[in-house]
């Protein structure tokens, strides 16, 4: 019904607001009306991009891309280079977040020692979140002037940025209780600051898959339970589907390993600002813009590209 829900109501939105528009055109035509016009000229506007990201989500046919998404972001080597970076991309993607009014939440977040963060886990629970961001998976690469470089040297950093399908009660995965290591932990702040007083910290272990996962961003040891619970559901769906997958053997020549060696975008501050996408060639310019979370050029062209290859 969910999934209905998300083709139904855009098109009756669509549809409700072209019947409007006509009205008020009309209207506008007989009264010579130009402050109505000049509405009319915008709802078109409005209507043209609903219409254009209604038509892109026929792109997003996959059976996980109308989920929700959980995402990750883990620093490579390098140290404060690197957890700057990755921080970096935090802010990239919940800017990009809030400009597709998505809803998120941050499920993990580990700071860095000095700068920066040592890995983050975001929860986007919207529609189609999935579909768009799993172009997203893979090695990010930075190179700029190093602001912790007292000498000013060029540095290149990496980060890679993992998508799950956020998985809901409306998919069964089996996690047996007893293969659960569950531990409590004290929650540290920044610099080893302790967030509270009480073991309120939770790390989960799938022990026969090995997926650890880990949530102290709650006060409350329940909630911090509940989130882990979610991150570790999203990851078991995630490997039961690339065993599909791979049993299925349909697009194993395109699947992109996230490895260190899968670089998929670089971003260039120095000498010249260019950030491009290696799997697409789509490039531009304008650097500052994709890190405040202008990310649509390229994940519109990725999703296009895999479009093309599938059919």
């Amino acid at each position: 019904m969910q999934a209905v829900k998300q083709w139904l109501d855009p098109l009756t939105s669509a549809s409700d607001q072209a019947d409007e528009l006509s009205l008020l055109a009309e209207m506008a035509s007989e009264e010579a009306d130009e402050e109505a016009a000049a509405e009319v000229a915008e709802g078109v506007v409005k209507l043209e991009e609903a219409i254009e990201k209604l038509d892109f989500q026929f792109l997003l046919s996959g059976e996980d891309d109308g989920r929700g998404a959980v995402l990750e972001i883990h620093p490579g080597a390098g140290g404060t280079e690197s957890q700057d970076w990755a921080q970096m991309l935090m802010r990239m993607y919940t800017r990009y977040f809030e400009r597709s009014e998505w809803k998120f939440k941050t499920l993990d977040l580990q700071a860095g020692d000095e700068a920066g963060i040592k890995s983050v886990v975001l929860e986007v629970d919207s529609g189609f979140a999935f579909g768009y961001l799993k172009s997203e998976s893979g090695v990010h690469r930075l190179v700029r002037i190093s602001p912790f470089d007292s000498q000013s040297r060029r540095h290149t950093s990496f980060a890679s940025v993992f998508v799950y399908p956020l998985v809901n009660d409306d998919v069964e995965v089996e996690i047996d209780q007893s293969d659960l290591r569950i531990d409590t932990y004290r929650a540290q702040g920044a610099g080893g600051q302790h967030v509270n007083k009480t073991d309120s910290a939770v790390r989960i272990t799938h022990e026969p898959s090995g997926v650890v996962v880990q949530c102290q961003n709650e006060r409350s040891q329940l909630r911090n339970r509940e989130s882990a619970m979610t991150m570790l559901r999203a990851k078991l769906y995630m490997k039961i589907m690339e065993e599909r997958q791979r049993e299925r053997d349909a697009i194993e020549a395109e699947k992109m390993e996230n490895a260190w060696g899968s670089q998929i975008r670089s971003y260039v501050l120095q000498p010249y600002t260019k950030v491009k996408d290696h799997r697409t060639d789509f490039e531009t310019g304008n650097a500052v813009a994709v890190l405040d979370g202008d990310l649509g050029g390229f994940i519109d062209n990725f999703l296009r590209m895999s479009g093309k290859r599938s059919h």
